[in-house]
């Protein structure tokens, strides 16, 4: 039975970020979950367990033996441990997409003392605005491949608590004993690749911006197909 590709978008924005890659591979014959992480920062912090269910209740239909391929692009990265020890599926690969990795050992801070510096000036009344508006619109505006697709992605940001970027998410000992990957789109990952690359993980680079796969999910697709099916390999030079 081939695998489920499961595309986790980060809580911080929707699931509208993987709509165009999740055509695509249903179009090539594959099955795939987009889980909703949008209610994820509702209510009172830890805001962890919420991912965790909310992907598994997204899988309740899928088979129990139907291996899963785990998918998360950037601040999902941080909750794939946490997903991964609160499913009942076998998880054949995860790959990282221009992700944040989850600490080798110990918990994971969302955001480094340096982010929260930035957003805590941000924040009304506890709650912080939408991602996109955080920065400069010369900043924003190469995130989009079109006015269209940047209405649809902002329309349904959600406008989350700043505790939600103050906790900690648990890193299980021993999430990552399946092949690991990671997809970096550009700047500010470099490092983070680098961290993927220096823990054995095959690593592929699709120039772009950080919302890339939506402005190709052509070529993020491809790369997504070999990571998925060579994570087992030795780490190469593997790029695009």
């Amino acid at each position: 039975m081939p695998s489920t590709f499961v595309l986790v978008h980060s809580p911080s924005v929707g699931p509208a970020t993987w709509h165009p890659v999740a055509d695509l591979l249903v179009a090539s014959g594959h099955q795939v979950r987009v889980p909703s992480l949008l209610h994820v920062g509702a209510g009172e912090p830890p805001f962890w367990p919420r991912a965790a269910e909310a992907v598994r209740d997204d899988l309740t239909e899928i088979p129990s033996e139907s291996t899963l391929v785990l998918v998360a692009h950037s601040n999902a990265g941080l909750f794939l441990p946490a997903i991964r020890a609160g499913l009942d599926h076998p998880v054949a690969a995860s790959v990282f997409v221009d992700a944040a990795l989850p600490a080798r050992t110990g918990p994971t801070p969302v955001a480094p003392p340096e982010l929260l510096e930035f957003l805590r000036p941000l924040a009304v009344d506890g709650t912080l605005p939408r991602w996109t508006d955080w920065w400069d619109e010369k900043d924003v505006a190469p995130l989009f491949s079109d006015p269209a697709m940047r209405q649809k992605l902002v329309a349904e940001q959600p406008r989350l608590p700043l505790s939600y970027y103050e906790q900690d998410i648990p890193v299980p000992a021993g999430w990552d004993d399946h092949p690991c990957a990671y997809l970096l789109f550009g700047p500010p990952y470099e490092e983070v690749a680098a961290d993927a690359r220096a823990r054995g993980w095959r690593v592929a680079h699709l120039p772009g911006e950080h919302l890339h796969q939506t402005v190709d999910p052509l070529g993020t697709t491809r790369l997504l197909l070999e990571l998925a099916v060579g994570a087992d390999r030795p780490p190469g030079g593997l790029t695009s």
